[in-house]
């Protein structure tokens, strides 16, 4: 016996989901659904749309990775679910926290004991540490303050004016002065010599950068740290160094190892590094380190028990994901150091094949350096036809997203370009941007704007008005249109337009 079944129209269970009235309307924007919707329609729905943004792997803004091994991909996804306040619970991903502290704090040198464990937090990223290191120094400056009697409501912060949007968050968030140097042509980083001069006894820190974002480049930590000794014997006040290495942090121990900027420097009492940066991780994980126990304040500890047991914790906020967490210990233990020093070795052999790119078409003037993080920066040569956001916005065209900005206080007449090179740009995508390049300057050079139809004379006017009058509007627009056709048949056969007055450059032929 055969068996059969009507569907009704509102049976949208053998539908496809492009068969289906879902996709007949707009997604939700502003308010909830009243009705539930099948669960491969509401993917397709928002897949369709996230197939609008721009490819991960080819967003060279961003010094966030964008790619890590399946097998980590793994991890994540069976962690995901984990939240990792409840270390209680979930006593083994502490752990592995514990070890990335431990290994990182090593590999910024900092004086521990064979049986010393290090002090430092896993964060959603640099800022989060930013913030905590801030705070410490705040803490302990104005204790140190009002031990001594003195006032403690002005404190401040000096670094240069290329600094991550992060520090000028905190200085308002915390009310902390911030005291910039200013950067100046040529020098697109903090002078060292300017940043001691500024510091005064309401300083709670100076803030180095390993790795400007504008450019890539180190500042000198190692000079900072000995003026301000000297400045701190002089005066009398202890004023440390703290650095952010957001971007650095994971390239210079393995790229430049003798180069001093950590904990060799006495000075130096906490370090930031992004491990979503190049500690190659997915976004959303950054750390923390201090030199020594006594660098951060106890009172900033907070110690819970609704959890299951009493456990420290030093964070702004509380719940967060152990995927990352978990991640930086594979990403520790999978490489090694003889991994992580090919794979920054390979950023930087490329920065370089780009770089030598750019500059062979004599267009550019290159602004990042050879020794820092594997970012090229390149400014036009001559801006009178075009300049930087004009190239940024063509080259979306063929799939990049390369930023274009000016530089920071004191050299906001420059703009730049800048590509960042992570673990996934390889030497062919780097052959393939420079060509990209070519192809885009070409076309801007070689783009004519339309010229503007001339105005008409008054004897045209009066000629016009008076046929109107005889004849109506039709003749009118006849002699316009004749007016048109002559002035472009002119320009087809090989009329010279003047292009100086719009691009600076020679008069042109335009042949059909």
């Amino acid at each position: 016996m055969v068996l059969s079944k009507t569907f009704s129209e509102s049976d949208v269970s053998v539908h496809s989901t492009f068969a289906s009235p879902y996709v007949r309307n707009s997604a939700p924007r502003l308010t909830i659904p009243n009705n539930s919707m099948p669960k491969d329609v509401a993917f397709q729905i928002i897949n369709d749309e996230l197939m609008l943004d721009g490819n991960p792997r080819l967003n060279l803004a961003s010094f966030v990775t964008t790619w890590m091994e399946p097998e980590c991909d793994r991890l994540i996804m069976d962690s995901i679910n984990k939240n990792y306040v409840d270390m209680d619970e979930y006593p083994i991903t502490t752990e592995l926290q514990n070890r990335c502290v431990n290994m990182i704090a090593n590999l910024f040198n900092a004086p521990l004991g064979d049986s010393d464990a290090a002090v430092g937090v896993g964060t959603v990223g640099s800022s989060e540490a930013i913030m905590l290191a801030g705070l410490a120094f705040k803490r302990k400056w104005q204790n140190k303050r009002k031990a001594e009697g003195k006032p403690y409501d002005k404190p401040n912060i000096v670094m240069g004016a290329n600094m991550q949007v992060c520090w000028e968050k905190f200085a308002r968030y915390f009310e902390v002065e911030l005291k910039k140097v200013k950067v100046r042509e040529g020098y697109f980083v903090m002078d060292p010599v300017q940043a001691v001069e500024m510091v005064d006894e309401n300083t709670i820190c100076v803030a180095a950068i390993l790795g400007s974002t504008y450019n890539g480049e180190f500042e000198d930590v190692k000079l900072l740290n000995d003026l301000l000794v000297e400045k701190n014997k002089e005066s009398g006040w202890d004023t440390p160094i703290h650095v952010d290495a957001a971007s650095g942090g994971f390239i210079a121990p393995f790229l430049y190892p003798e180069l001093e900027w950590d904990f060799r420097l006495p000075l130096v009492k906490s370090i930031n590094v992004s491990g979503h940066k190049y500690g190659l991780v997915y976004a959303g994980i950054g750390w923390a380190i201090w030199r020594r126990k006594e660098d951060l304040a106890e009172e900033l500890i907070f110690y819970i028990n609704y959890l299951g047991a009493n456990q420290p914790t030093f964070t702004l906020n509380f719940s967060k994901g152990s995927s990352q967490i978990i991640a930086q210990y594979y990403e520790l233990i999978r490489l090694g150091y003889e991994g992580y020093r090919n794979v920054m070795q390979n950023c930087h052999d490329n920065a370089m094949v780009l770089k030598e790119g750019v500059e062979k078409t004599g267009r550019f003037r290159i602004v990042s350096k050879d020794m820092g993080v594997p970012v090229v920066a390149f400014s036009l040569k001559d801006r009178s036809r075009h300049d930087e956001f004009k190239v940024s916005e063509m080259l979306r065209r063929f799939g990049w997203i390369v930023p274009a900005y000016p530089m920071p206080e004191g050299a906001k007449h420059v703009l730049v370009l800048r590509v960042v090179i992570r673990e996934d740009f390889s030497r062919t995508l780097a052959d393939r941007l420079v060509v990209d390049i070519v192809k885009v300057m070409g076309e801007l050079d070689s783009s004519v704007p339309i010229p503007p139809i001339p105005k008409k004379s008054e004897k045209m006017v009066r000629l016009e008005n008076g046929q109107k009058k005889r004849s109506g509007k039709k003749t009118g627009e006849v002699t316009t249109k004749r007016e048109i056709g002559a002035y472009w048949g002119n320009i087809t056969t090989g009329t010279k337009i003047k292009l100086a007055a719009n691009l600076g450059g020679p008069s042109v032929n335009v042949i059909a």
